[in-house]
């Protein structure tokens, strides 16, 4: 870490809430029992795009007790839609700010949300926890599995509240059948299918341009190596142009039903990763990287997680766009976010529990019930009145099959993988770990 960036992180820890936990010579449990005392909690978003909406309820709702500080994006449009729009949910006006890094430097803020492209998912995060904040992150919670080692080591080091966005751990009936299946209710579980199908179209081939107006390039790229600007990459089409930003599909949507898979197994790291992925459609347009998705996760115990993702063939192969299938040794359950149906062995309908909410399924953006109890247990779990739904570790563990699958398919090879730590045993594949920064954006503790 630059000596200038190493003095930034150190004002922004000194100056959040008083001090640091540490130098209360505090426990981090300590310290949540003083901040729930003063209940209110101050919050800034960091990304104003798709994701906005799923934030309106938690953080508007009297009950929840939070003040909105500071809506930030790098893109001045944004910053203004986002004012407007929060304003239908909030009497008063946050402040509006393109740099991440003066909102993590401000005293008052105790928490940040962070719903930007992924590759500042995990800087964003450890820069926020070193300046002394709770954090929100959006799903996946790493652009690389280096990154996921990086968040779990922040939470144990500074102690404070990491929750990834997958709001699934906090839907009511999801937690009330995987709590069955734990119980046995379908004998022993050994496989798992997790699925997602999407009518995604054609994208532009990415040329040459002008940066848009009002859009901060620089502050965009971060943490990444820089690169010229080219059509249409900074709106939502960073997720198809290759890994530089993005994480392809796997880490756009995998991560959430293969969180609830290994949730509902109770596994942990592979043994083994295969992948069979390609590009299949508009074999022309500017997507750079696969479509189409088959990966296998093999588990100690003969445990087996699969992904089936079809980014642009909307056949539901599985009677729904996306959603898990559990198998067991005396019956099976579907679960997706409308709820779950359980059936016997023989194959016939057991129980069938519709939620009473409703989650978006691929509709871009999202939001509903299931991402308010989500966020709400994140502030609750602040608060220290909650346990919370999906520590970090979680997140960190389901986002690494999504990169071991994403691995699996650049090296075109499938490899075993060490079961303690989640580490390749391919030289080749290992390589592909972590990721090159932008110089002085590298993680130093």
């Amino acid at each position: 870490m630059d000596n200038s960036r190493r003095d930034f992180i150190k004002k922004a820890a000194l100056g959040t809430a008083g001090l640091t936990v540490a130098s209360y010579g505090m426990s981090a449990k300590s310290y949540a029992r003083i901040l729930g005392a003063n209940e209110r909690i101050h919050v800034a978003i960091a990304g104003l795009g798709r994701r906005l909406g799923a934030y309106y309820e938690p953080i508007g709702k009297k009950e929840s007790n939070v003040e909105l500080m500071y809506l930030c994006d790098v893109m001045k449009k944004q910053r203004e839609a986002g004012a407007q729009k929060f304003a239908k949910h909030i009497n008063y006006q946050p402040k509006l700010e393109n740099d991440i890094r003066k909102v993590i430097a401000d005293k008052n803020v105790d928490a940040l949300f962070i719903a930007t492209p992924d590759h500042w998912h995990a800087p964003g995060t450890w820069l926020a926890t070193q300046g002394g904040k709770h954090v929100y992150v959006e799903k996946p919670c790493s652009h690389n599995p280096r990154e996921g080692e990086i968040l779990m080591e922040c939470q144990r080091r500074y102690g404070k509240v990491i929750q990834m966005g997958n709001q699934q751990r906090s839907a009511v009936e999801s937690i009330d059948i995987v709590n069955q299946i734990h119980n046995g209710v379908i004998g022993t579980p050994y496989k798992a299918v997790a699925f997602y199908v999407a009518q995604r179209g054609e994208v532009p081939i990415p040329k040459a341009a002008p940066v848009p107006d009002g859009l901060d390039w620089d502050l965009f790229q971060g943490p990444a190596p820089r690169m010229p600007y080219t059509h249409d990459t900074w709106d939502y089409n960073w997720h198809w142009y290759g890994w530089h930003y993005g994480t392809a599909e796997s880490g756009n949507n995998a991560t959430h039903e293969l969180d609830v898979a290994r949730w509902a197994l109770q596994v942990e790291y592979p043994e083994y990763v295969s992948t069979e992925a390609a590009k299949r459609h508009f074999m022309n347009d500017g997507w750079a990287i696969y479509d189409t998705m088959e990966a296998t996760f093999r588990f100690p115990g003969n445990k087996i997680i699969q992904w089936d993702g079809k980014s642009r063939n909307g056949y539901k192969t599985y009677g729904s766009d996306r959603g898990t299938v559990i198998f067991g040794s005396t019956g099976s359950v579907y679960v997706d976010r409308d709820g779950y149906k359980l059936y016997n062995r023989d194959g016939k309908l057991v129980k069938d529990s519709k939620s009473a909410g409703s989650e978006a399924g691929t509709a871009l953006g999202g939001g509903g019930d299931m991402t308010t109890r989500h966020v709400v247990n994140f502030f609750e779990a602040i608060r220290g009145k909650e346990k919370q739904a999906s520590p970090i570790d979680e997140g960190a563990k389901s986002t690494l099959l999504c990169h071991l699958a994403n691995i699996s398919y650049r090296v075109n090879k499938p490899f075993e993988v060490d079961t303690k730590n989640g580490h390749i045993k391919d030289k080749e594949a290992m390589k592909l770990w972590s990721r090159d920064y932008e110089k002085g954006w590298a993680y130093s503790a």
